[in-house]
């Protein structure tokens, strides 16, 4: 695939989407366990895996957590839901009258004597196979249907908050089809907008989004951010999907259930590269679903960056207690130099213990509530999409 002609699809999910929702307020329990409990003074004792479940009026957190700090999850999860948008009944959850249910336990002292280490040593909190990719699609060296879908979930985000488009809901979707010629994107085939919107942007004979609100979805939040060099051949009547359903204004968890730990594909590469499995909200690093991931990441993105491989894969697998990974496998699908040779520098670079994973990517501060909606790579706000080692891993090339 990564070499011929072909069309790829990738999704992404504004962050009213109610998987979203659960995903924040997880990765929000976990950024105040460490606020309150800073994991370098006290040697990484606290643990945090936080499961957070929304339906009709109900949100239930809970996991294990095991802290000396006191968590109001109450009044955290109403915080994050009220910065989402859920504020008025008309959007069919309101953070002030919602119920909340509080479920968390403490981590199993089984998983906790494999993870806690004397001295500096930290164990994986998990087994399992943690996948890193990059490209040199875009600017963010990631790939590009992923990149323009967030893109435009996050713009529907940025109407709706500054008013744009005062009709939008907290809840929405989008899907962007790029054509690949030789491997490489050439155009945009089709494009999905699917947002929540109130009665008053409801054609009153059909009952349906309204034609002139559609319009001003292409103008406000197509247009700005696809480029136009993708569209010459693009026509906005017949390739261009907005609420195909017609209507779309029961949404959020009135409309949908939602749990962590269920948009993998769209946190990730967009189905671009494979996916271990492990989801990443609610974790803390010693979990190295989620800080492997982050790794393999920007180990990949420092390979491509340095012009050693035109895309990359990276593999890293881990047995739970042992620090060391059990493997480490680079793939630079056929457009660098030797995997072989890749796979001896990053070994001499990167130190892939989760101690050492945590303290080169800044894994230890309260960062992850950010990370929950709109993707946790391409994005330069994060440690793990620096280029800082792309030099040392042409040095080490031998």
């Amino acid at each position: 695939m990564f070499g011929g002609n072909y069309v790829f699809t990738s999704e992404s999910v504004t962050e009213g989407h109610p998987d979203k929702v659960c995903d924040q307020i997880s990765d929000a329990v976990l950024d105040e366990v460490y606020k309150k409990d800073p994991p370098l003074k006290n040697n990484f004792r606290c643990r945090v895996a936080c499961e957070t479940y929304i339906t009709v009026g109900l949100l239930i957190v809970g996991g294990e957590i095991t802290t000396e700090a006191y968590i109001d999850v109450q009044d955290l999860a109403r915080n994050v839901i009220k910065d989402i948008g859920y504020t008025h009944v008309k959007y069919g959850f309101n953070y002030q009258t919602c119920g909340i249910l509080n479920a968390i336990g403490r981590q199993s002292p089984d998983i906790s004597q494999g993870v806690g280490r004397k001295g500096k040593k930290i164990g994986a909190g998990d087994q399992g196979l943690m996948i890193g990719y990059a490209c040199n699609e875009t600017k963010e060296l990631m790939p590009l249907p992923i990149t323009l879908a967030q893109e435009l979930t996050l713009r529907l985000a940025q109407v709706r908050k500054k008013n744009i488009l005062k009709y939008i809901g907290p809840d929405g979707k989008s899907q962007a089809t790029v054509r690949y010629e030789d491997g490489k994107p050439v155009s945009v085939e089709k494009i999905v907008i699917s947002t929540q919107h109130t009665e008053d942007s409801v054609d009153k004979k059909t009952g349906n989004l309204a034609k002139w609100a559609k319009d001003e979805i292409i103008e406000t939040v197509i247009l700005p951010i696809v480029p136009k060099k993708l569209l010459k051949k693009f026509s906005f009547k017949k390739d261009c999907y907005i609420n195909p359903t017609g209507r779309f204004v029961v949404g959020g968890p009135q409309s949908d259930t939602g749990m962590t730990g269920r948009k993998i594909i769209v946190d990730t590469y967009g189905g671009m590269a494979p996916h271990g499995g492990g989801a990443f909200s609610g974790k803390d690093p010693t979990k190295v679903d989620r800080s492997a991931c982050y790794m393999a990441r920007y180990i990949a993105k420092n390979i491509v960056a340095a012009g050693l491989a035109d895309k990359c894969m990276i593999e890293l697998a881990y047995a739970i207690g042992v620090a060391e990974p059990v493997s480490i496998m680079v793939d630079s699908l056929g457009t660098g130099v030797s995997d072989e040779k890749l796979e001896k520098a990053v070994r001499r670079v990167f130190d892939l213990t989760p101690r050492g994973i945590i303290e080169m990517l800044e894994l230890h501060r309260p960062i992850y509530c950010q990370t929950a909606a709109y993707g946790h790579f391409g994005r330069k706000e994060f440690r793990w999409e620096k280029t800082d080692k792309a030099a040392a891993l042409k040095a080490a090339i031998k």
